[in-house]
């Protein structure tokens, strides 16, 4: 899978069930800070993941995550393993 189509289903998915502005939505981002992302949403957003792009997330993936941009970056090497 294109890394554009990761970026388009995972801003999609942020706008429809985290009601994200899209105008906030942008690389540099930081999930919890800017879009306020909690412990929960964040629990939500793997299961959204693992359905929709068929990998499994673990707490471990995340250690540095903190942009929108590490997140795509994450997900394109997790599909594309």
């Amino acid at each position: 899978m294109d890394k554009n189509t990761i970026i388009e289903k995972i801003n999609e998915f942020l706008i429809d069930e985290f009601e994200v502005e899209e105008e906030e939505i942008k690389p540099e981002a930081n999930l919890t800070e800017t879009l306020e992302l909690d412990s929960l949403d964040f629990v939500d957003l793997v299961v959204a993941v693992e359905s929709n792009f068929g990998v499994k997330l673990v707490a471990e993936d995340f250690t540095g995550i903190e942009t929108l941009q590490n997140f795509y970056d994450l997900l394109e090497r997790k599909i594309n393993a």
